[in-house]
């Protein structure tokens, strides 16, 4: 497992991501031309992937992603550390909190 902030990165076994997934077109590029797997909503640092991969949104109120590295890859962020990744399958997840009649990720 990885943490960068607010994102939390596990990684799968192939046999863990379902074949509709595996051939889902990627998205979530920013204009700089990488997957972005969070966007602060307040300074516009991003937690992201330069460079080759895939970035899949699965269905669901927060969107659990689906992060496809076929030759490895980095999380960059401006204000964090740079995370080296294998190559591989990897869950993408938010942090949450609760707030009195909601739950919402944590915005940055």
């Amino acid at each position: 497992m990885y943490r960068q902030g607010d994102v939390l990165i596990m990684a799968l076994e192939e046999s863990e991501v379902p074949q509709s997934l595996r051939d889902a077109p990627g998205e979530l590029r920013d204009g700089r031309g990488r997957l972005v797997l969070a966007l602060g909503e307040v300074t516009g640092h991003a937690h992201a992937v330069p460079g080759p991969g895939r970035l899949i949104r699965e269905a669901g109120v927060f969107g659990p992603m689906l992060l496809h590295l076929p030759d490895g890859g980095r999380v960059v962020h401006e204000e964090h550390a740079v995370i080296p990744l294998p190559k591989g399958w990897f869950r993408v997840v938010r942090q949450r909190e609760y707030a009195p009649g909601a739950v919402r990720i944590v915005a940055d």
